[in-house]
């Protein structure tokens, strides 16, 4: 027992330290106490030698590392990937949060009145200008964002959707849960594949609040099926009085055929067609951080502002310098590829193959394979892009090798096809490449 190694030998360590960066210098410390304290009431695996103590503390790191969070390599070809944060963000836009979050900031001060100013005034004006909308307001999420709507506009009235449209989300979030806790009454119309303008004509009544669209983020109803244009649902509601809520999610600016995927209906779009009231997302193909944006009517989004329930959702200083930066980049279309989204989705194919040689010169066993890459995270449900990927069959499986690579000190997220373990490139930032392949030599 008193031939136990002392702490600070452990500390010394460069693979316990480092984990210091990951988990705080502190947690080190008592990672290595609790491992000596179990040491002395009973052995480790392979006694007391400084190996064995250095390997339990070394786990007792890693498990405690799986609890912060950190950073990954995203090999999975899901370029929005949910579980993953979605859309990583560009430069200008970290650099942003740096700046601001380092200092104090003007997020609520007029500079020239000396006074309070508007939170959301900045991002506002690269809103209506990119968007053609009137005004706009920024909440935490689209899921806020589409509560705030019926919670001023919708309590204890209808709303009405169609039954197709009645969609849930990530982590079971359903959107008629969403209208029964903001006080709304769902009124269904139209059969689940079949819908027409005049399901919605028969709903209307005294009670209607709204009539309201949503994006089938994450499926398709494909074959027998019918919608009314939007441009037909903003006109019934222009003739009625009733304003109409288009929930889109994913916040497409641009079309995104251009890209190889399927045209996804923009925010801009929307908006021109007549659209009261336009939710969306930061963090999806905008992306920006995680925001819930609503763009449309002045007056519409003017009740919103004053609606008590906007101080509880609003963001803070740093998703709006995000967020603003972004915008800006969307206000300069040269820039666009400082998103790393668009960077993704610009890649070509013999771009990706070049990066492909390079891992298999220097891993033994790998193979360069075509694989398909996938947009994901609630926006394009069956857009598909062909892709580059590095396959790998590991002795012991590639299940093991995966919970490996996902042990790393920069955890590898990667999939598993036919018994293979594939690491898209598309996903994968060529700055990311050295980590990669230490990562899958160390295999």
């Amino acid at each position: 027992m008193r031939q136990l190694p002392a702490v600070n030998r452990f500390l010394d360590d460069p693979r316990i330290a480092t984990f210091e960066g990951i988990v705080g210098r502190e947690h080190v410390k008592r990672s290595i106490a609790q491992t000596l304290e179990d040491a002395r009431r009973a052995p480790v695996n392979g006694g007391y030698s400084f190996e064995a103590l250095s390997a339990s503390i070394i786990d007792r790191l890693q498990a405690g590392a799986f609890e912060s969070l950190v950073s990954v390599i995203n090999a999975t070809g899901i370029l929005l990937h949910t579980n993953l944060g979605r859309a990583p963000l560009a430069a200008a836009a970290l650099a942003a949060i740096d700046r601001i979050g380092a200092s104090y900031s003007n997020v609520e001060y007029d500079l020239e009145r000396g006074e309070r100013g508007s939170r959301y005034g900045r991002a506002v004006s690269l809103l209506t200008s990119l968007t053609g909308a009137q005004s706009a307001l920024v909440v935490n999420n689209c899921a806020a964002a589409v509560l705030l709507v019926l919670d001023t506009f919708a309590k204890g009235r209808d709303v009405i959707v169609a039954r197709s449209q009645l969609i849930e989300i990530g982590g079971g979030f359903r959107l008629p849960d969403v209208l029964e806790r903001s006080g709304a009454r769902l009124v269904e119309i139209g059969a689940t594949n079949k819908v027409y303008i005049e399901d919605y004509e028969r709903a209307l009544s005294a009670h209607t609040a709204l009539l309201m669209r949503a994006h089938p983020s994450n499926y398709a109803i494909t074959g027998f099926t019918h919608e009314p244009e939007p441009e037909e649902l903003a006109e019934l509601g222009r003739r009625t009085g009733v304003p109409v809520l288009e929930d889109l999610g994913s916040g497409a600016f641009c079309d995104l055929a251009q890209y190889g995927l399927a045209h996804e209906r923009t925010v801009q779009e929307a908006i021109a067609g007549g659209i009261d009231l336009v939710t969306f997302s930061g963090d999806k193909l905008l992306g920006g951080p995680q925001a819930g944006i609503i763009a449309g009517s002045a007056p519409l989004i003017a009740r919103m502002r004053a609606n008590p329930l906007l101080r509880a959702l609003r963001v803070d200083k740093l998703t709006l310098a995000a967020l603003t930066e972004t915008l800006r980049i969307w206000a300069a279309p040269e820039r666009r590829n400082e998103i790393p989204l668009y960077a993704m989705l610009s890649v070509t194919i013999e771009a990706l193959r070049a990066r492909a040689s390079a891992y298999v010169k220097a891993i033994g066993g790998a193979e360069i394979c075509e694989t398909t890459s996938y947009a994901g995270g609630g926006s394009l449900p069956q857009s598909a892009l062909p892709s580059i990927g590095i396959a790998l069959q590991p002795p012991g499986g590639a299940t093991v090798a995966a919970a490996a690579l996902r042990k790393n000190d920069r955890p590898v997220i990667a999939r598993i096809e036919d018994g293979r373990l594939i690491l898209d490139l598309r996903t994968i930032a060529p700055a990311e490449d050295r980590v990669a392949v230490a990562a899958l030599k160390a295999l």
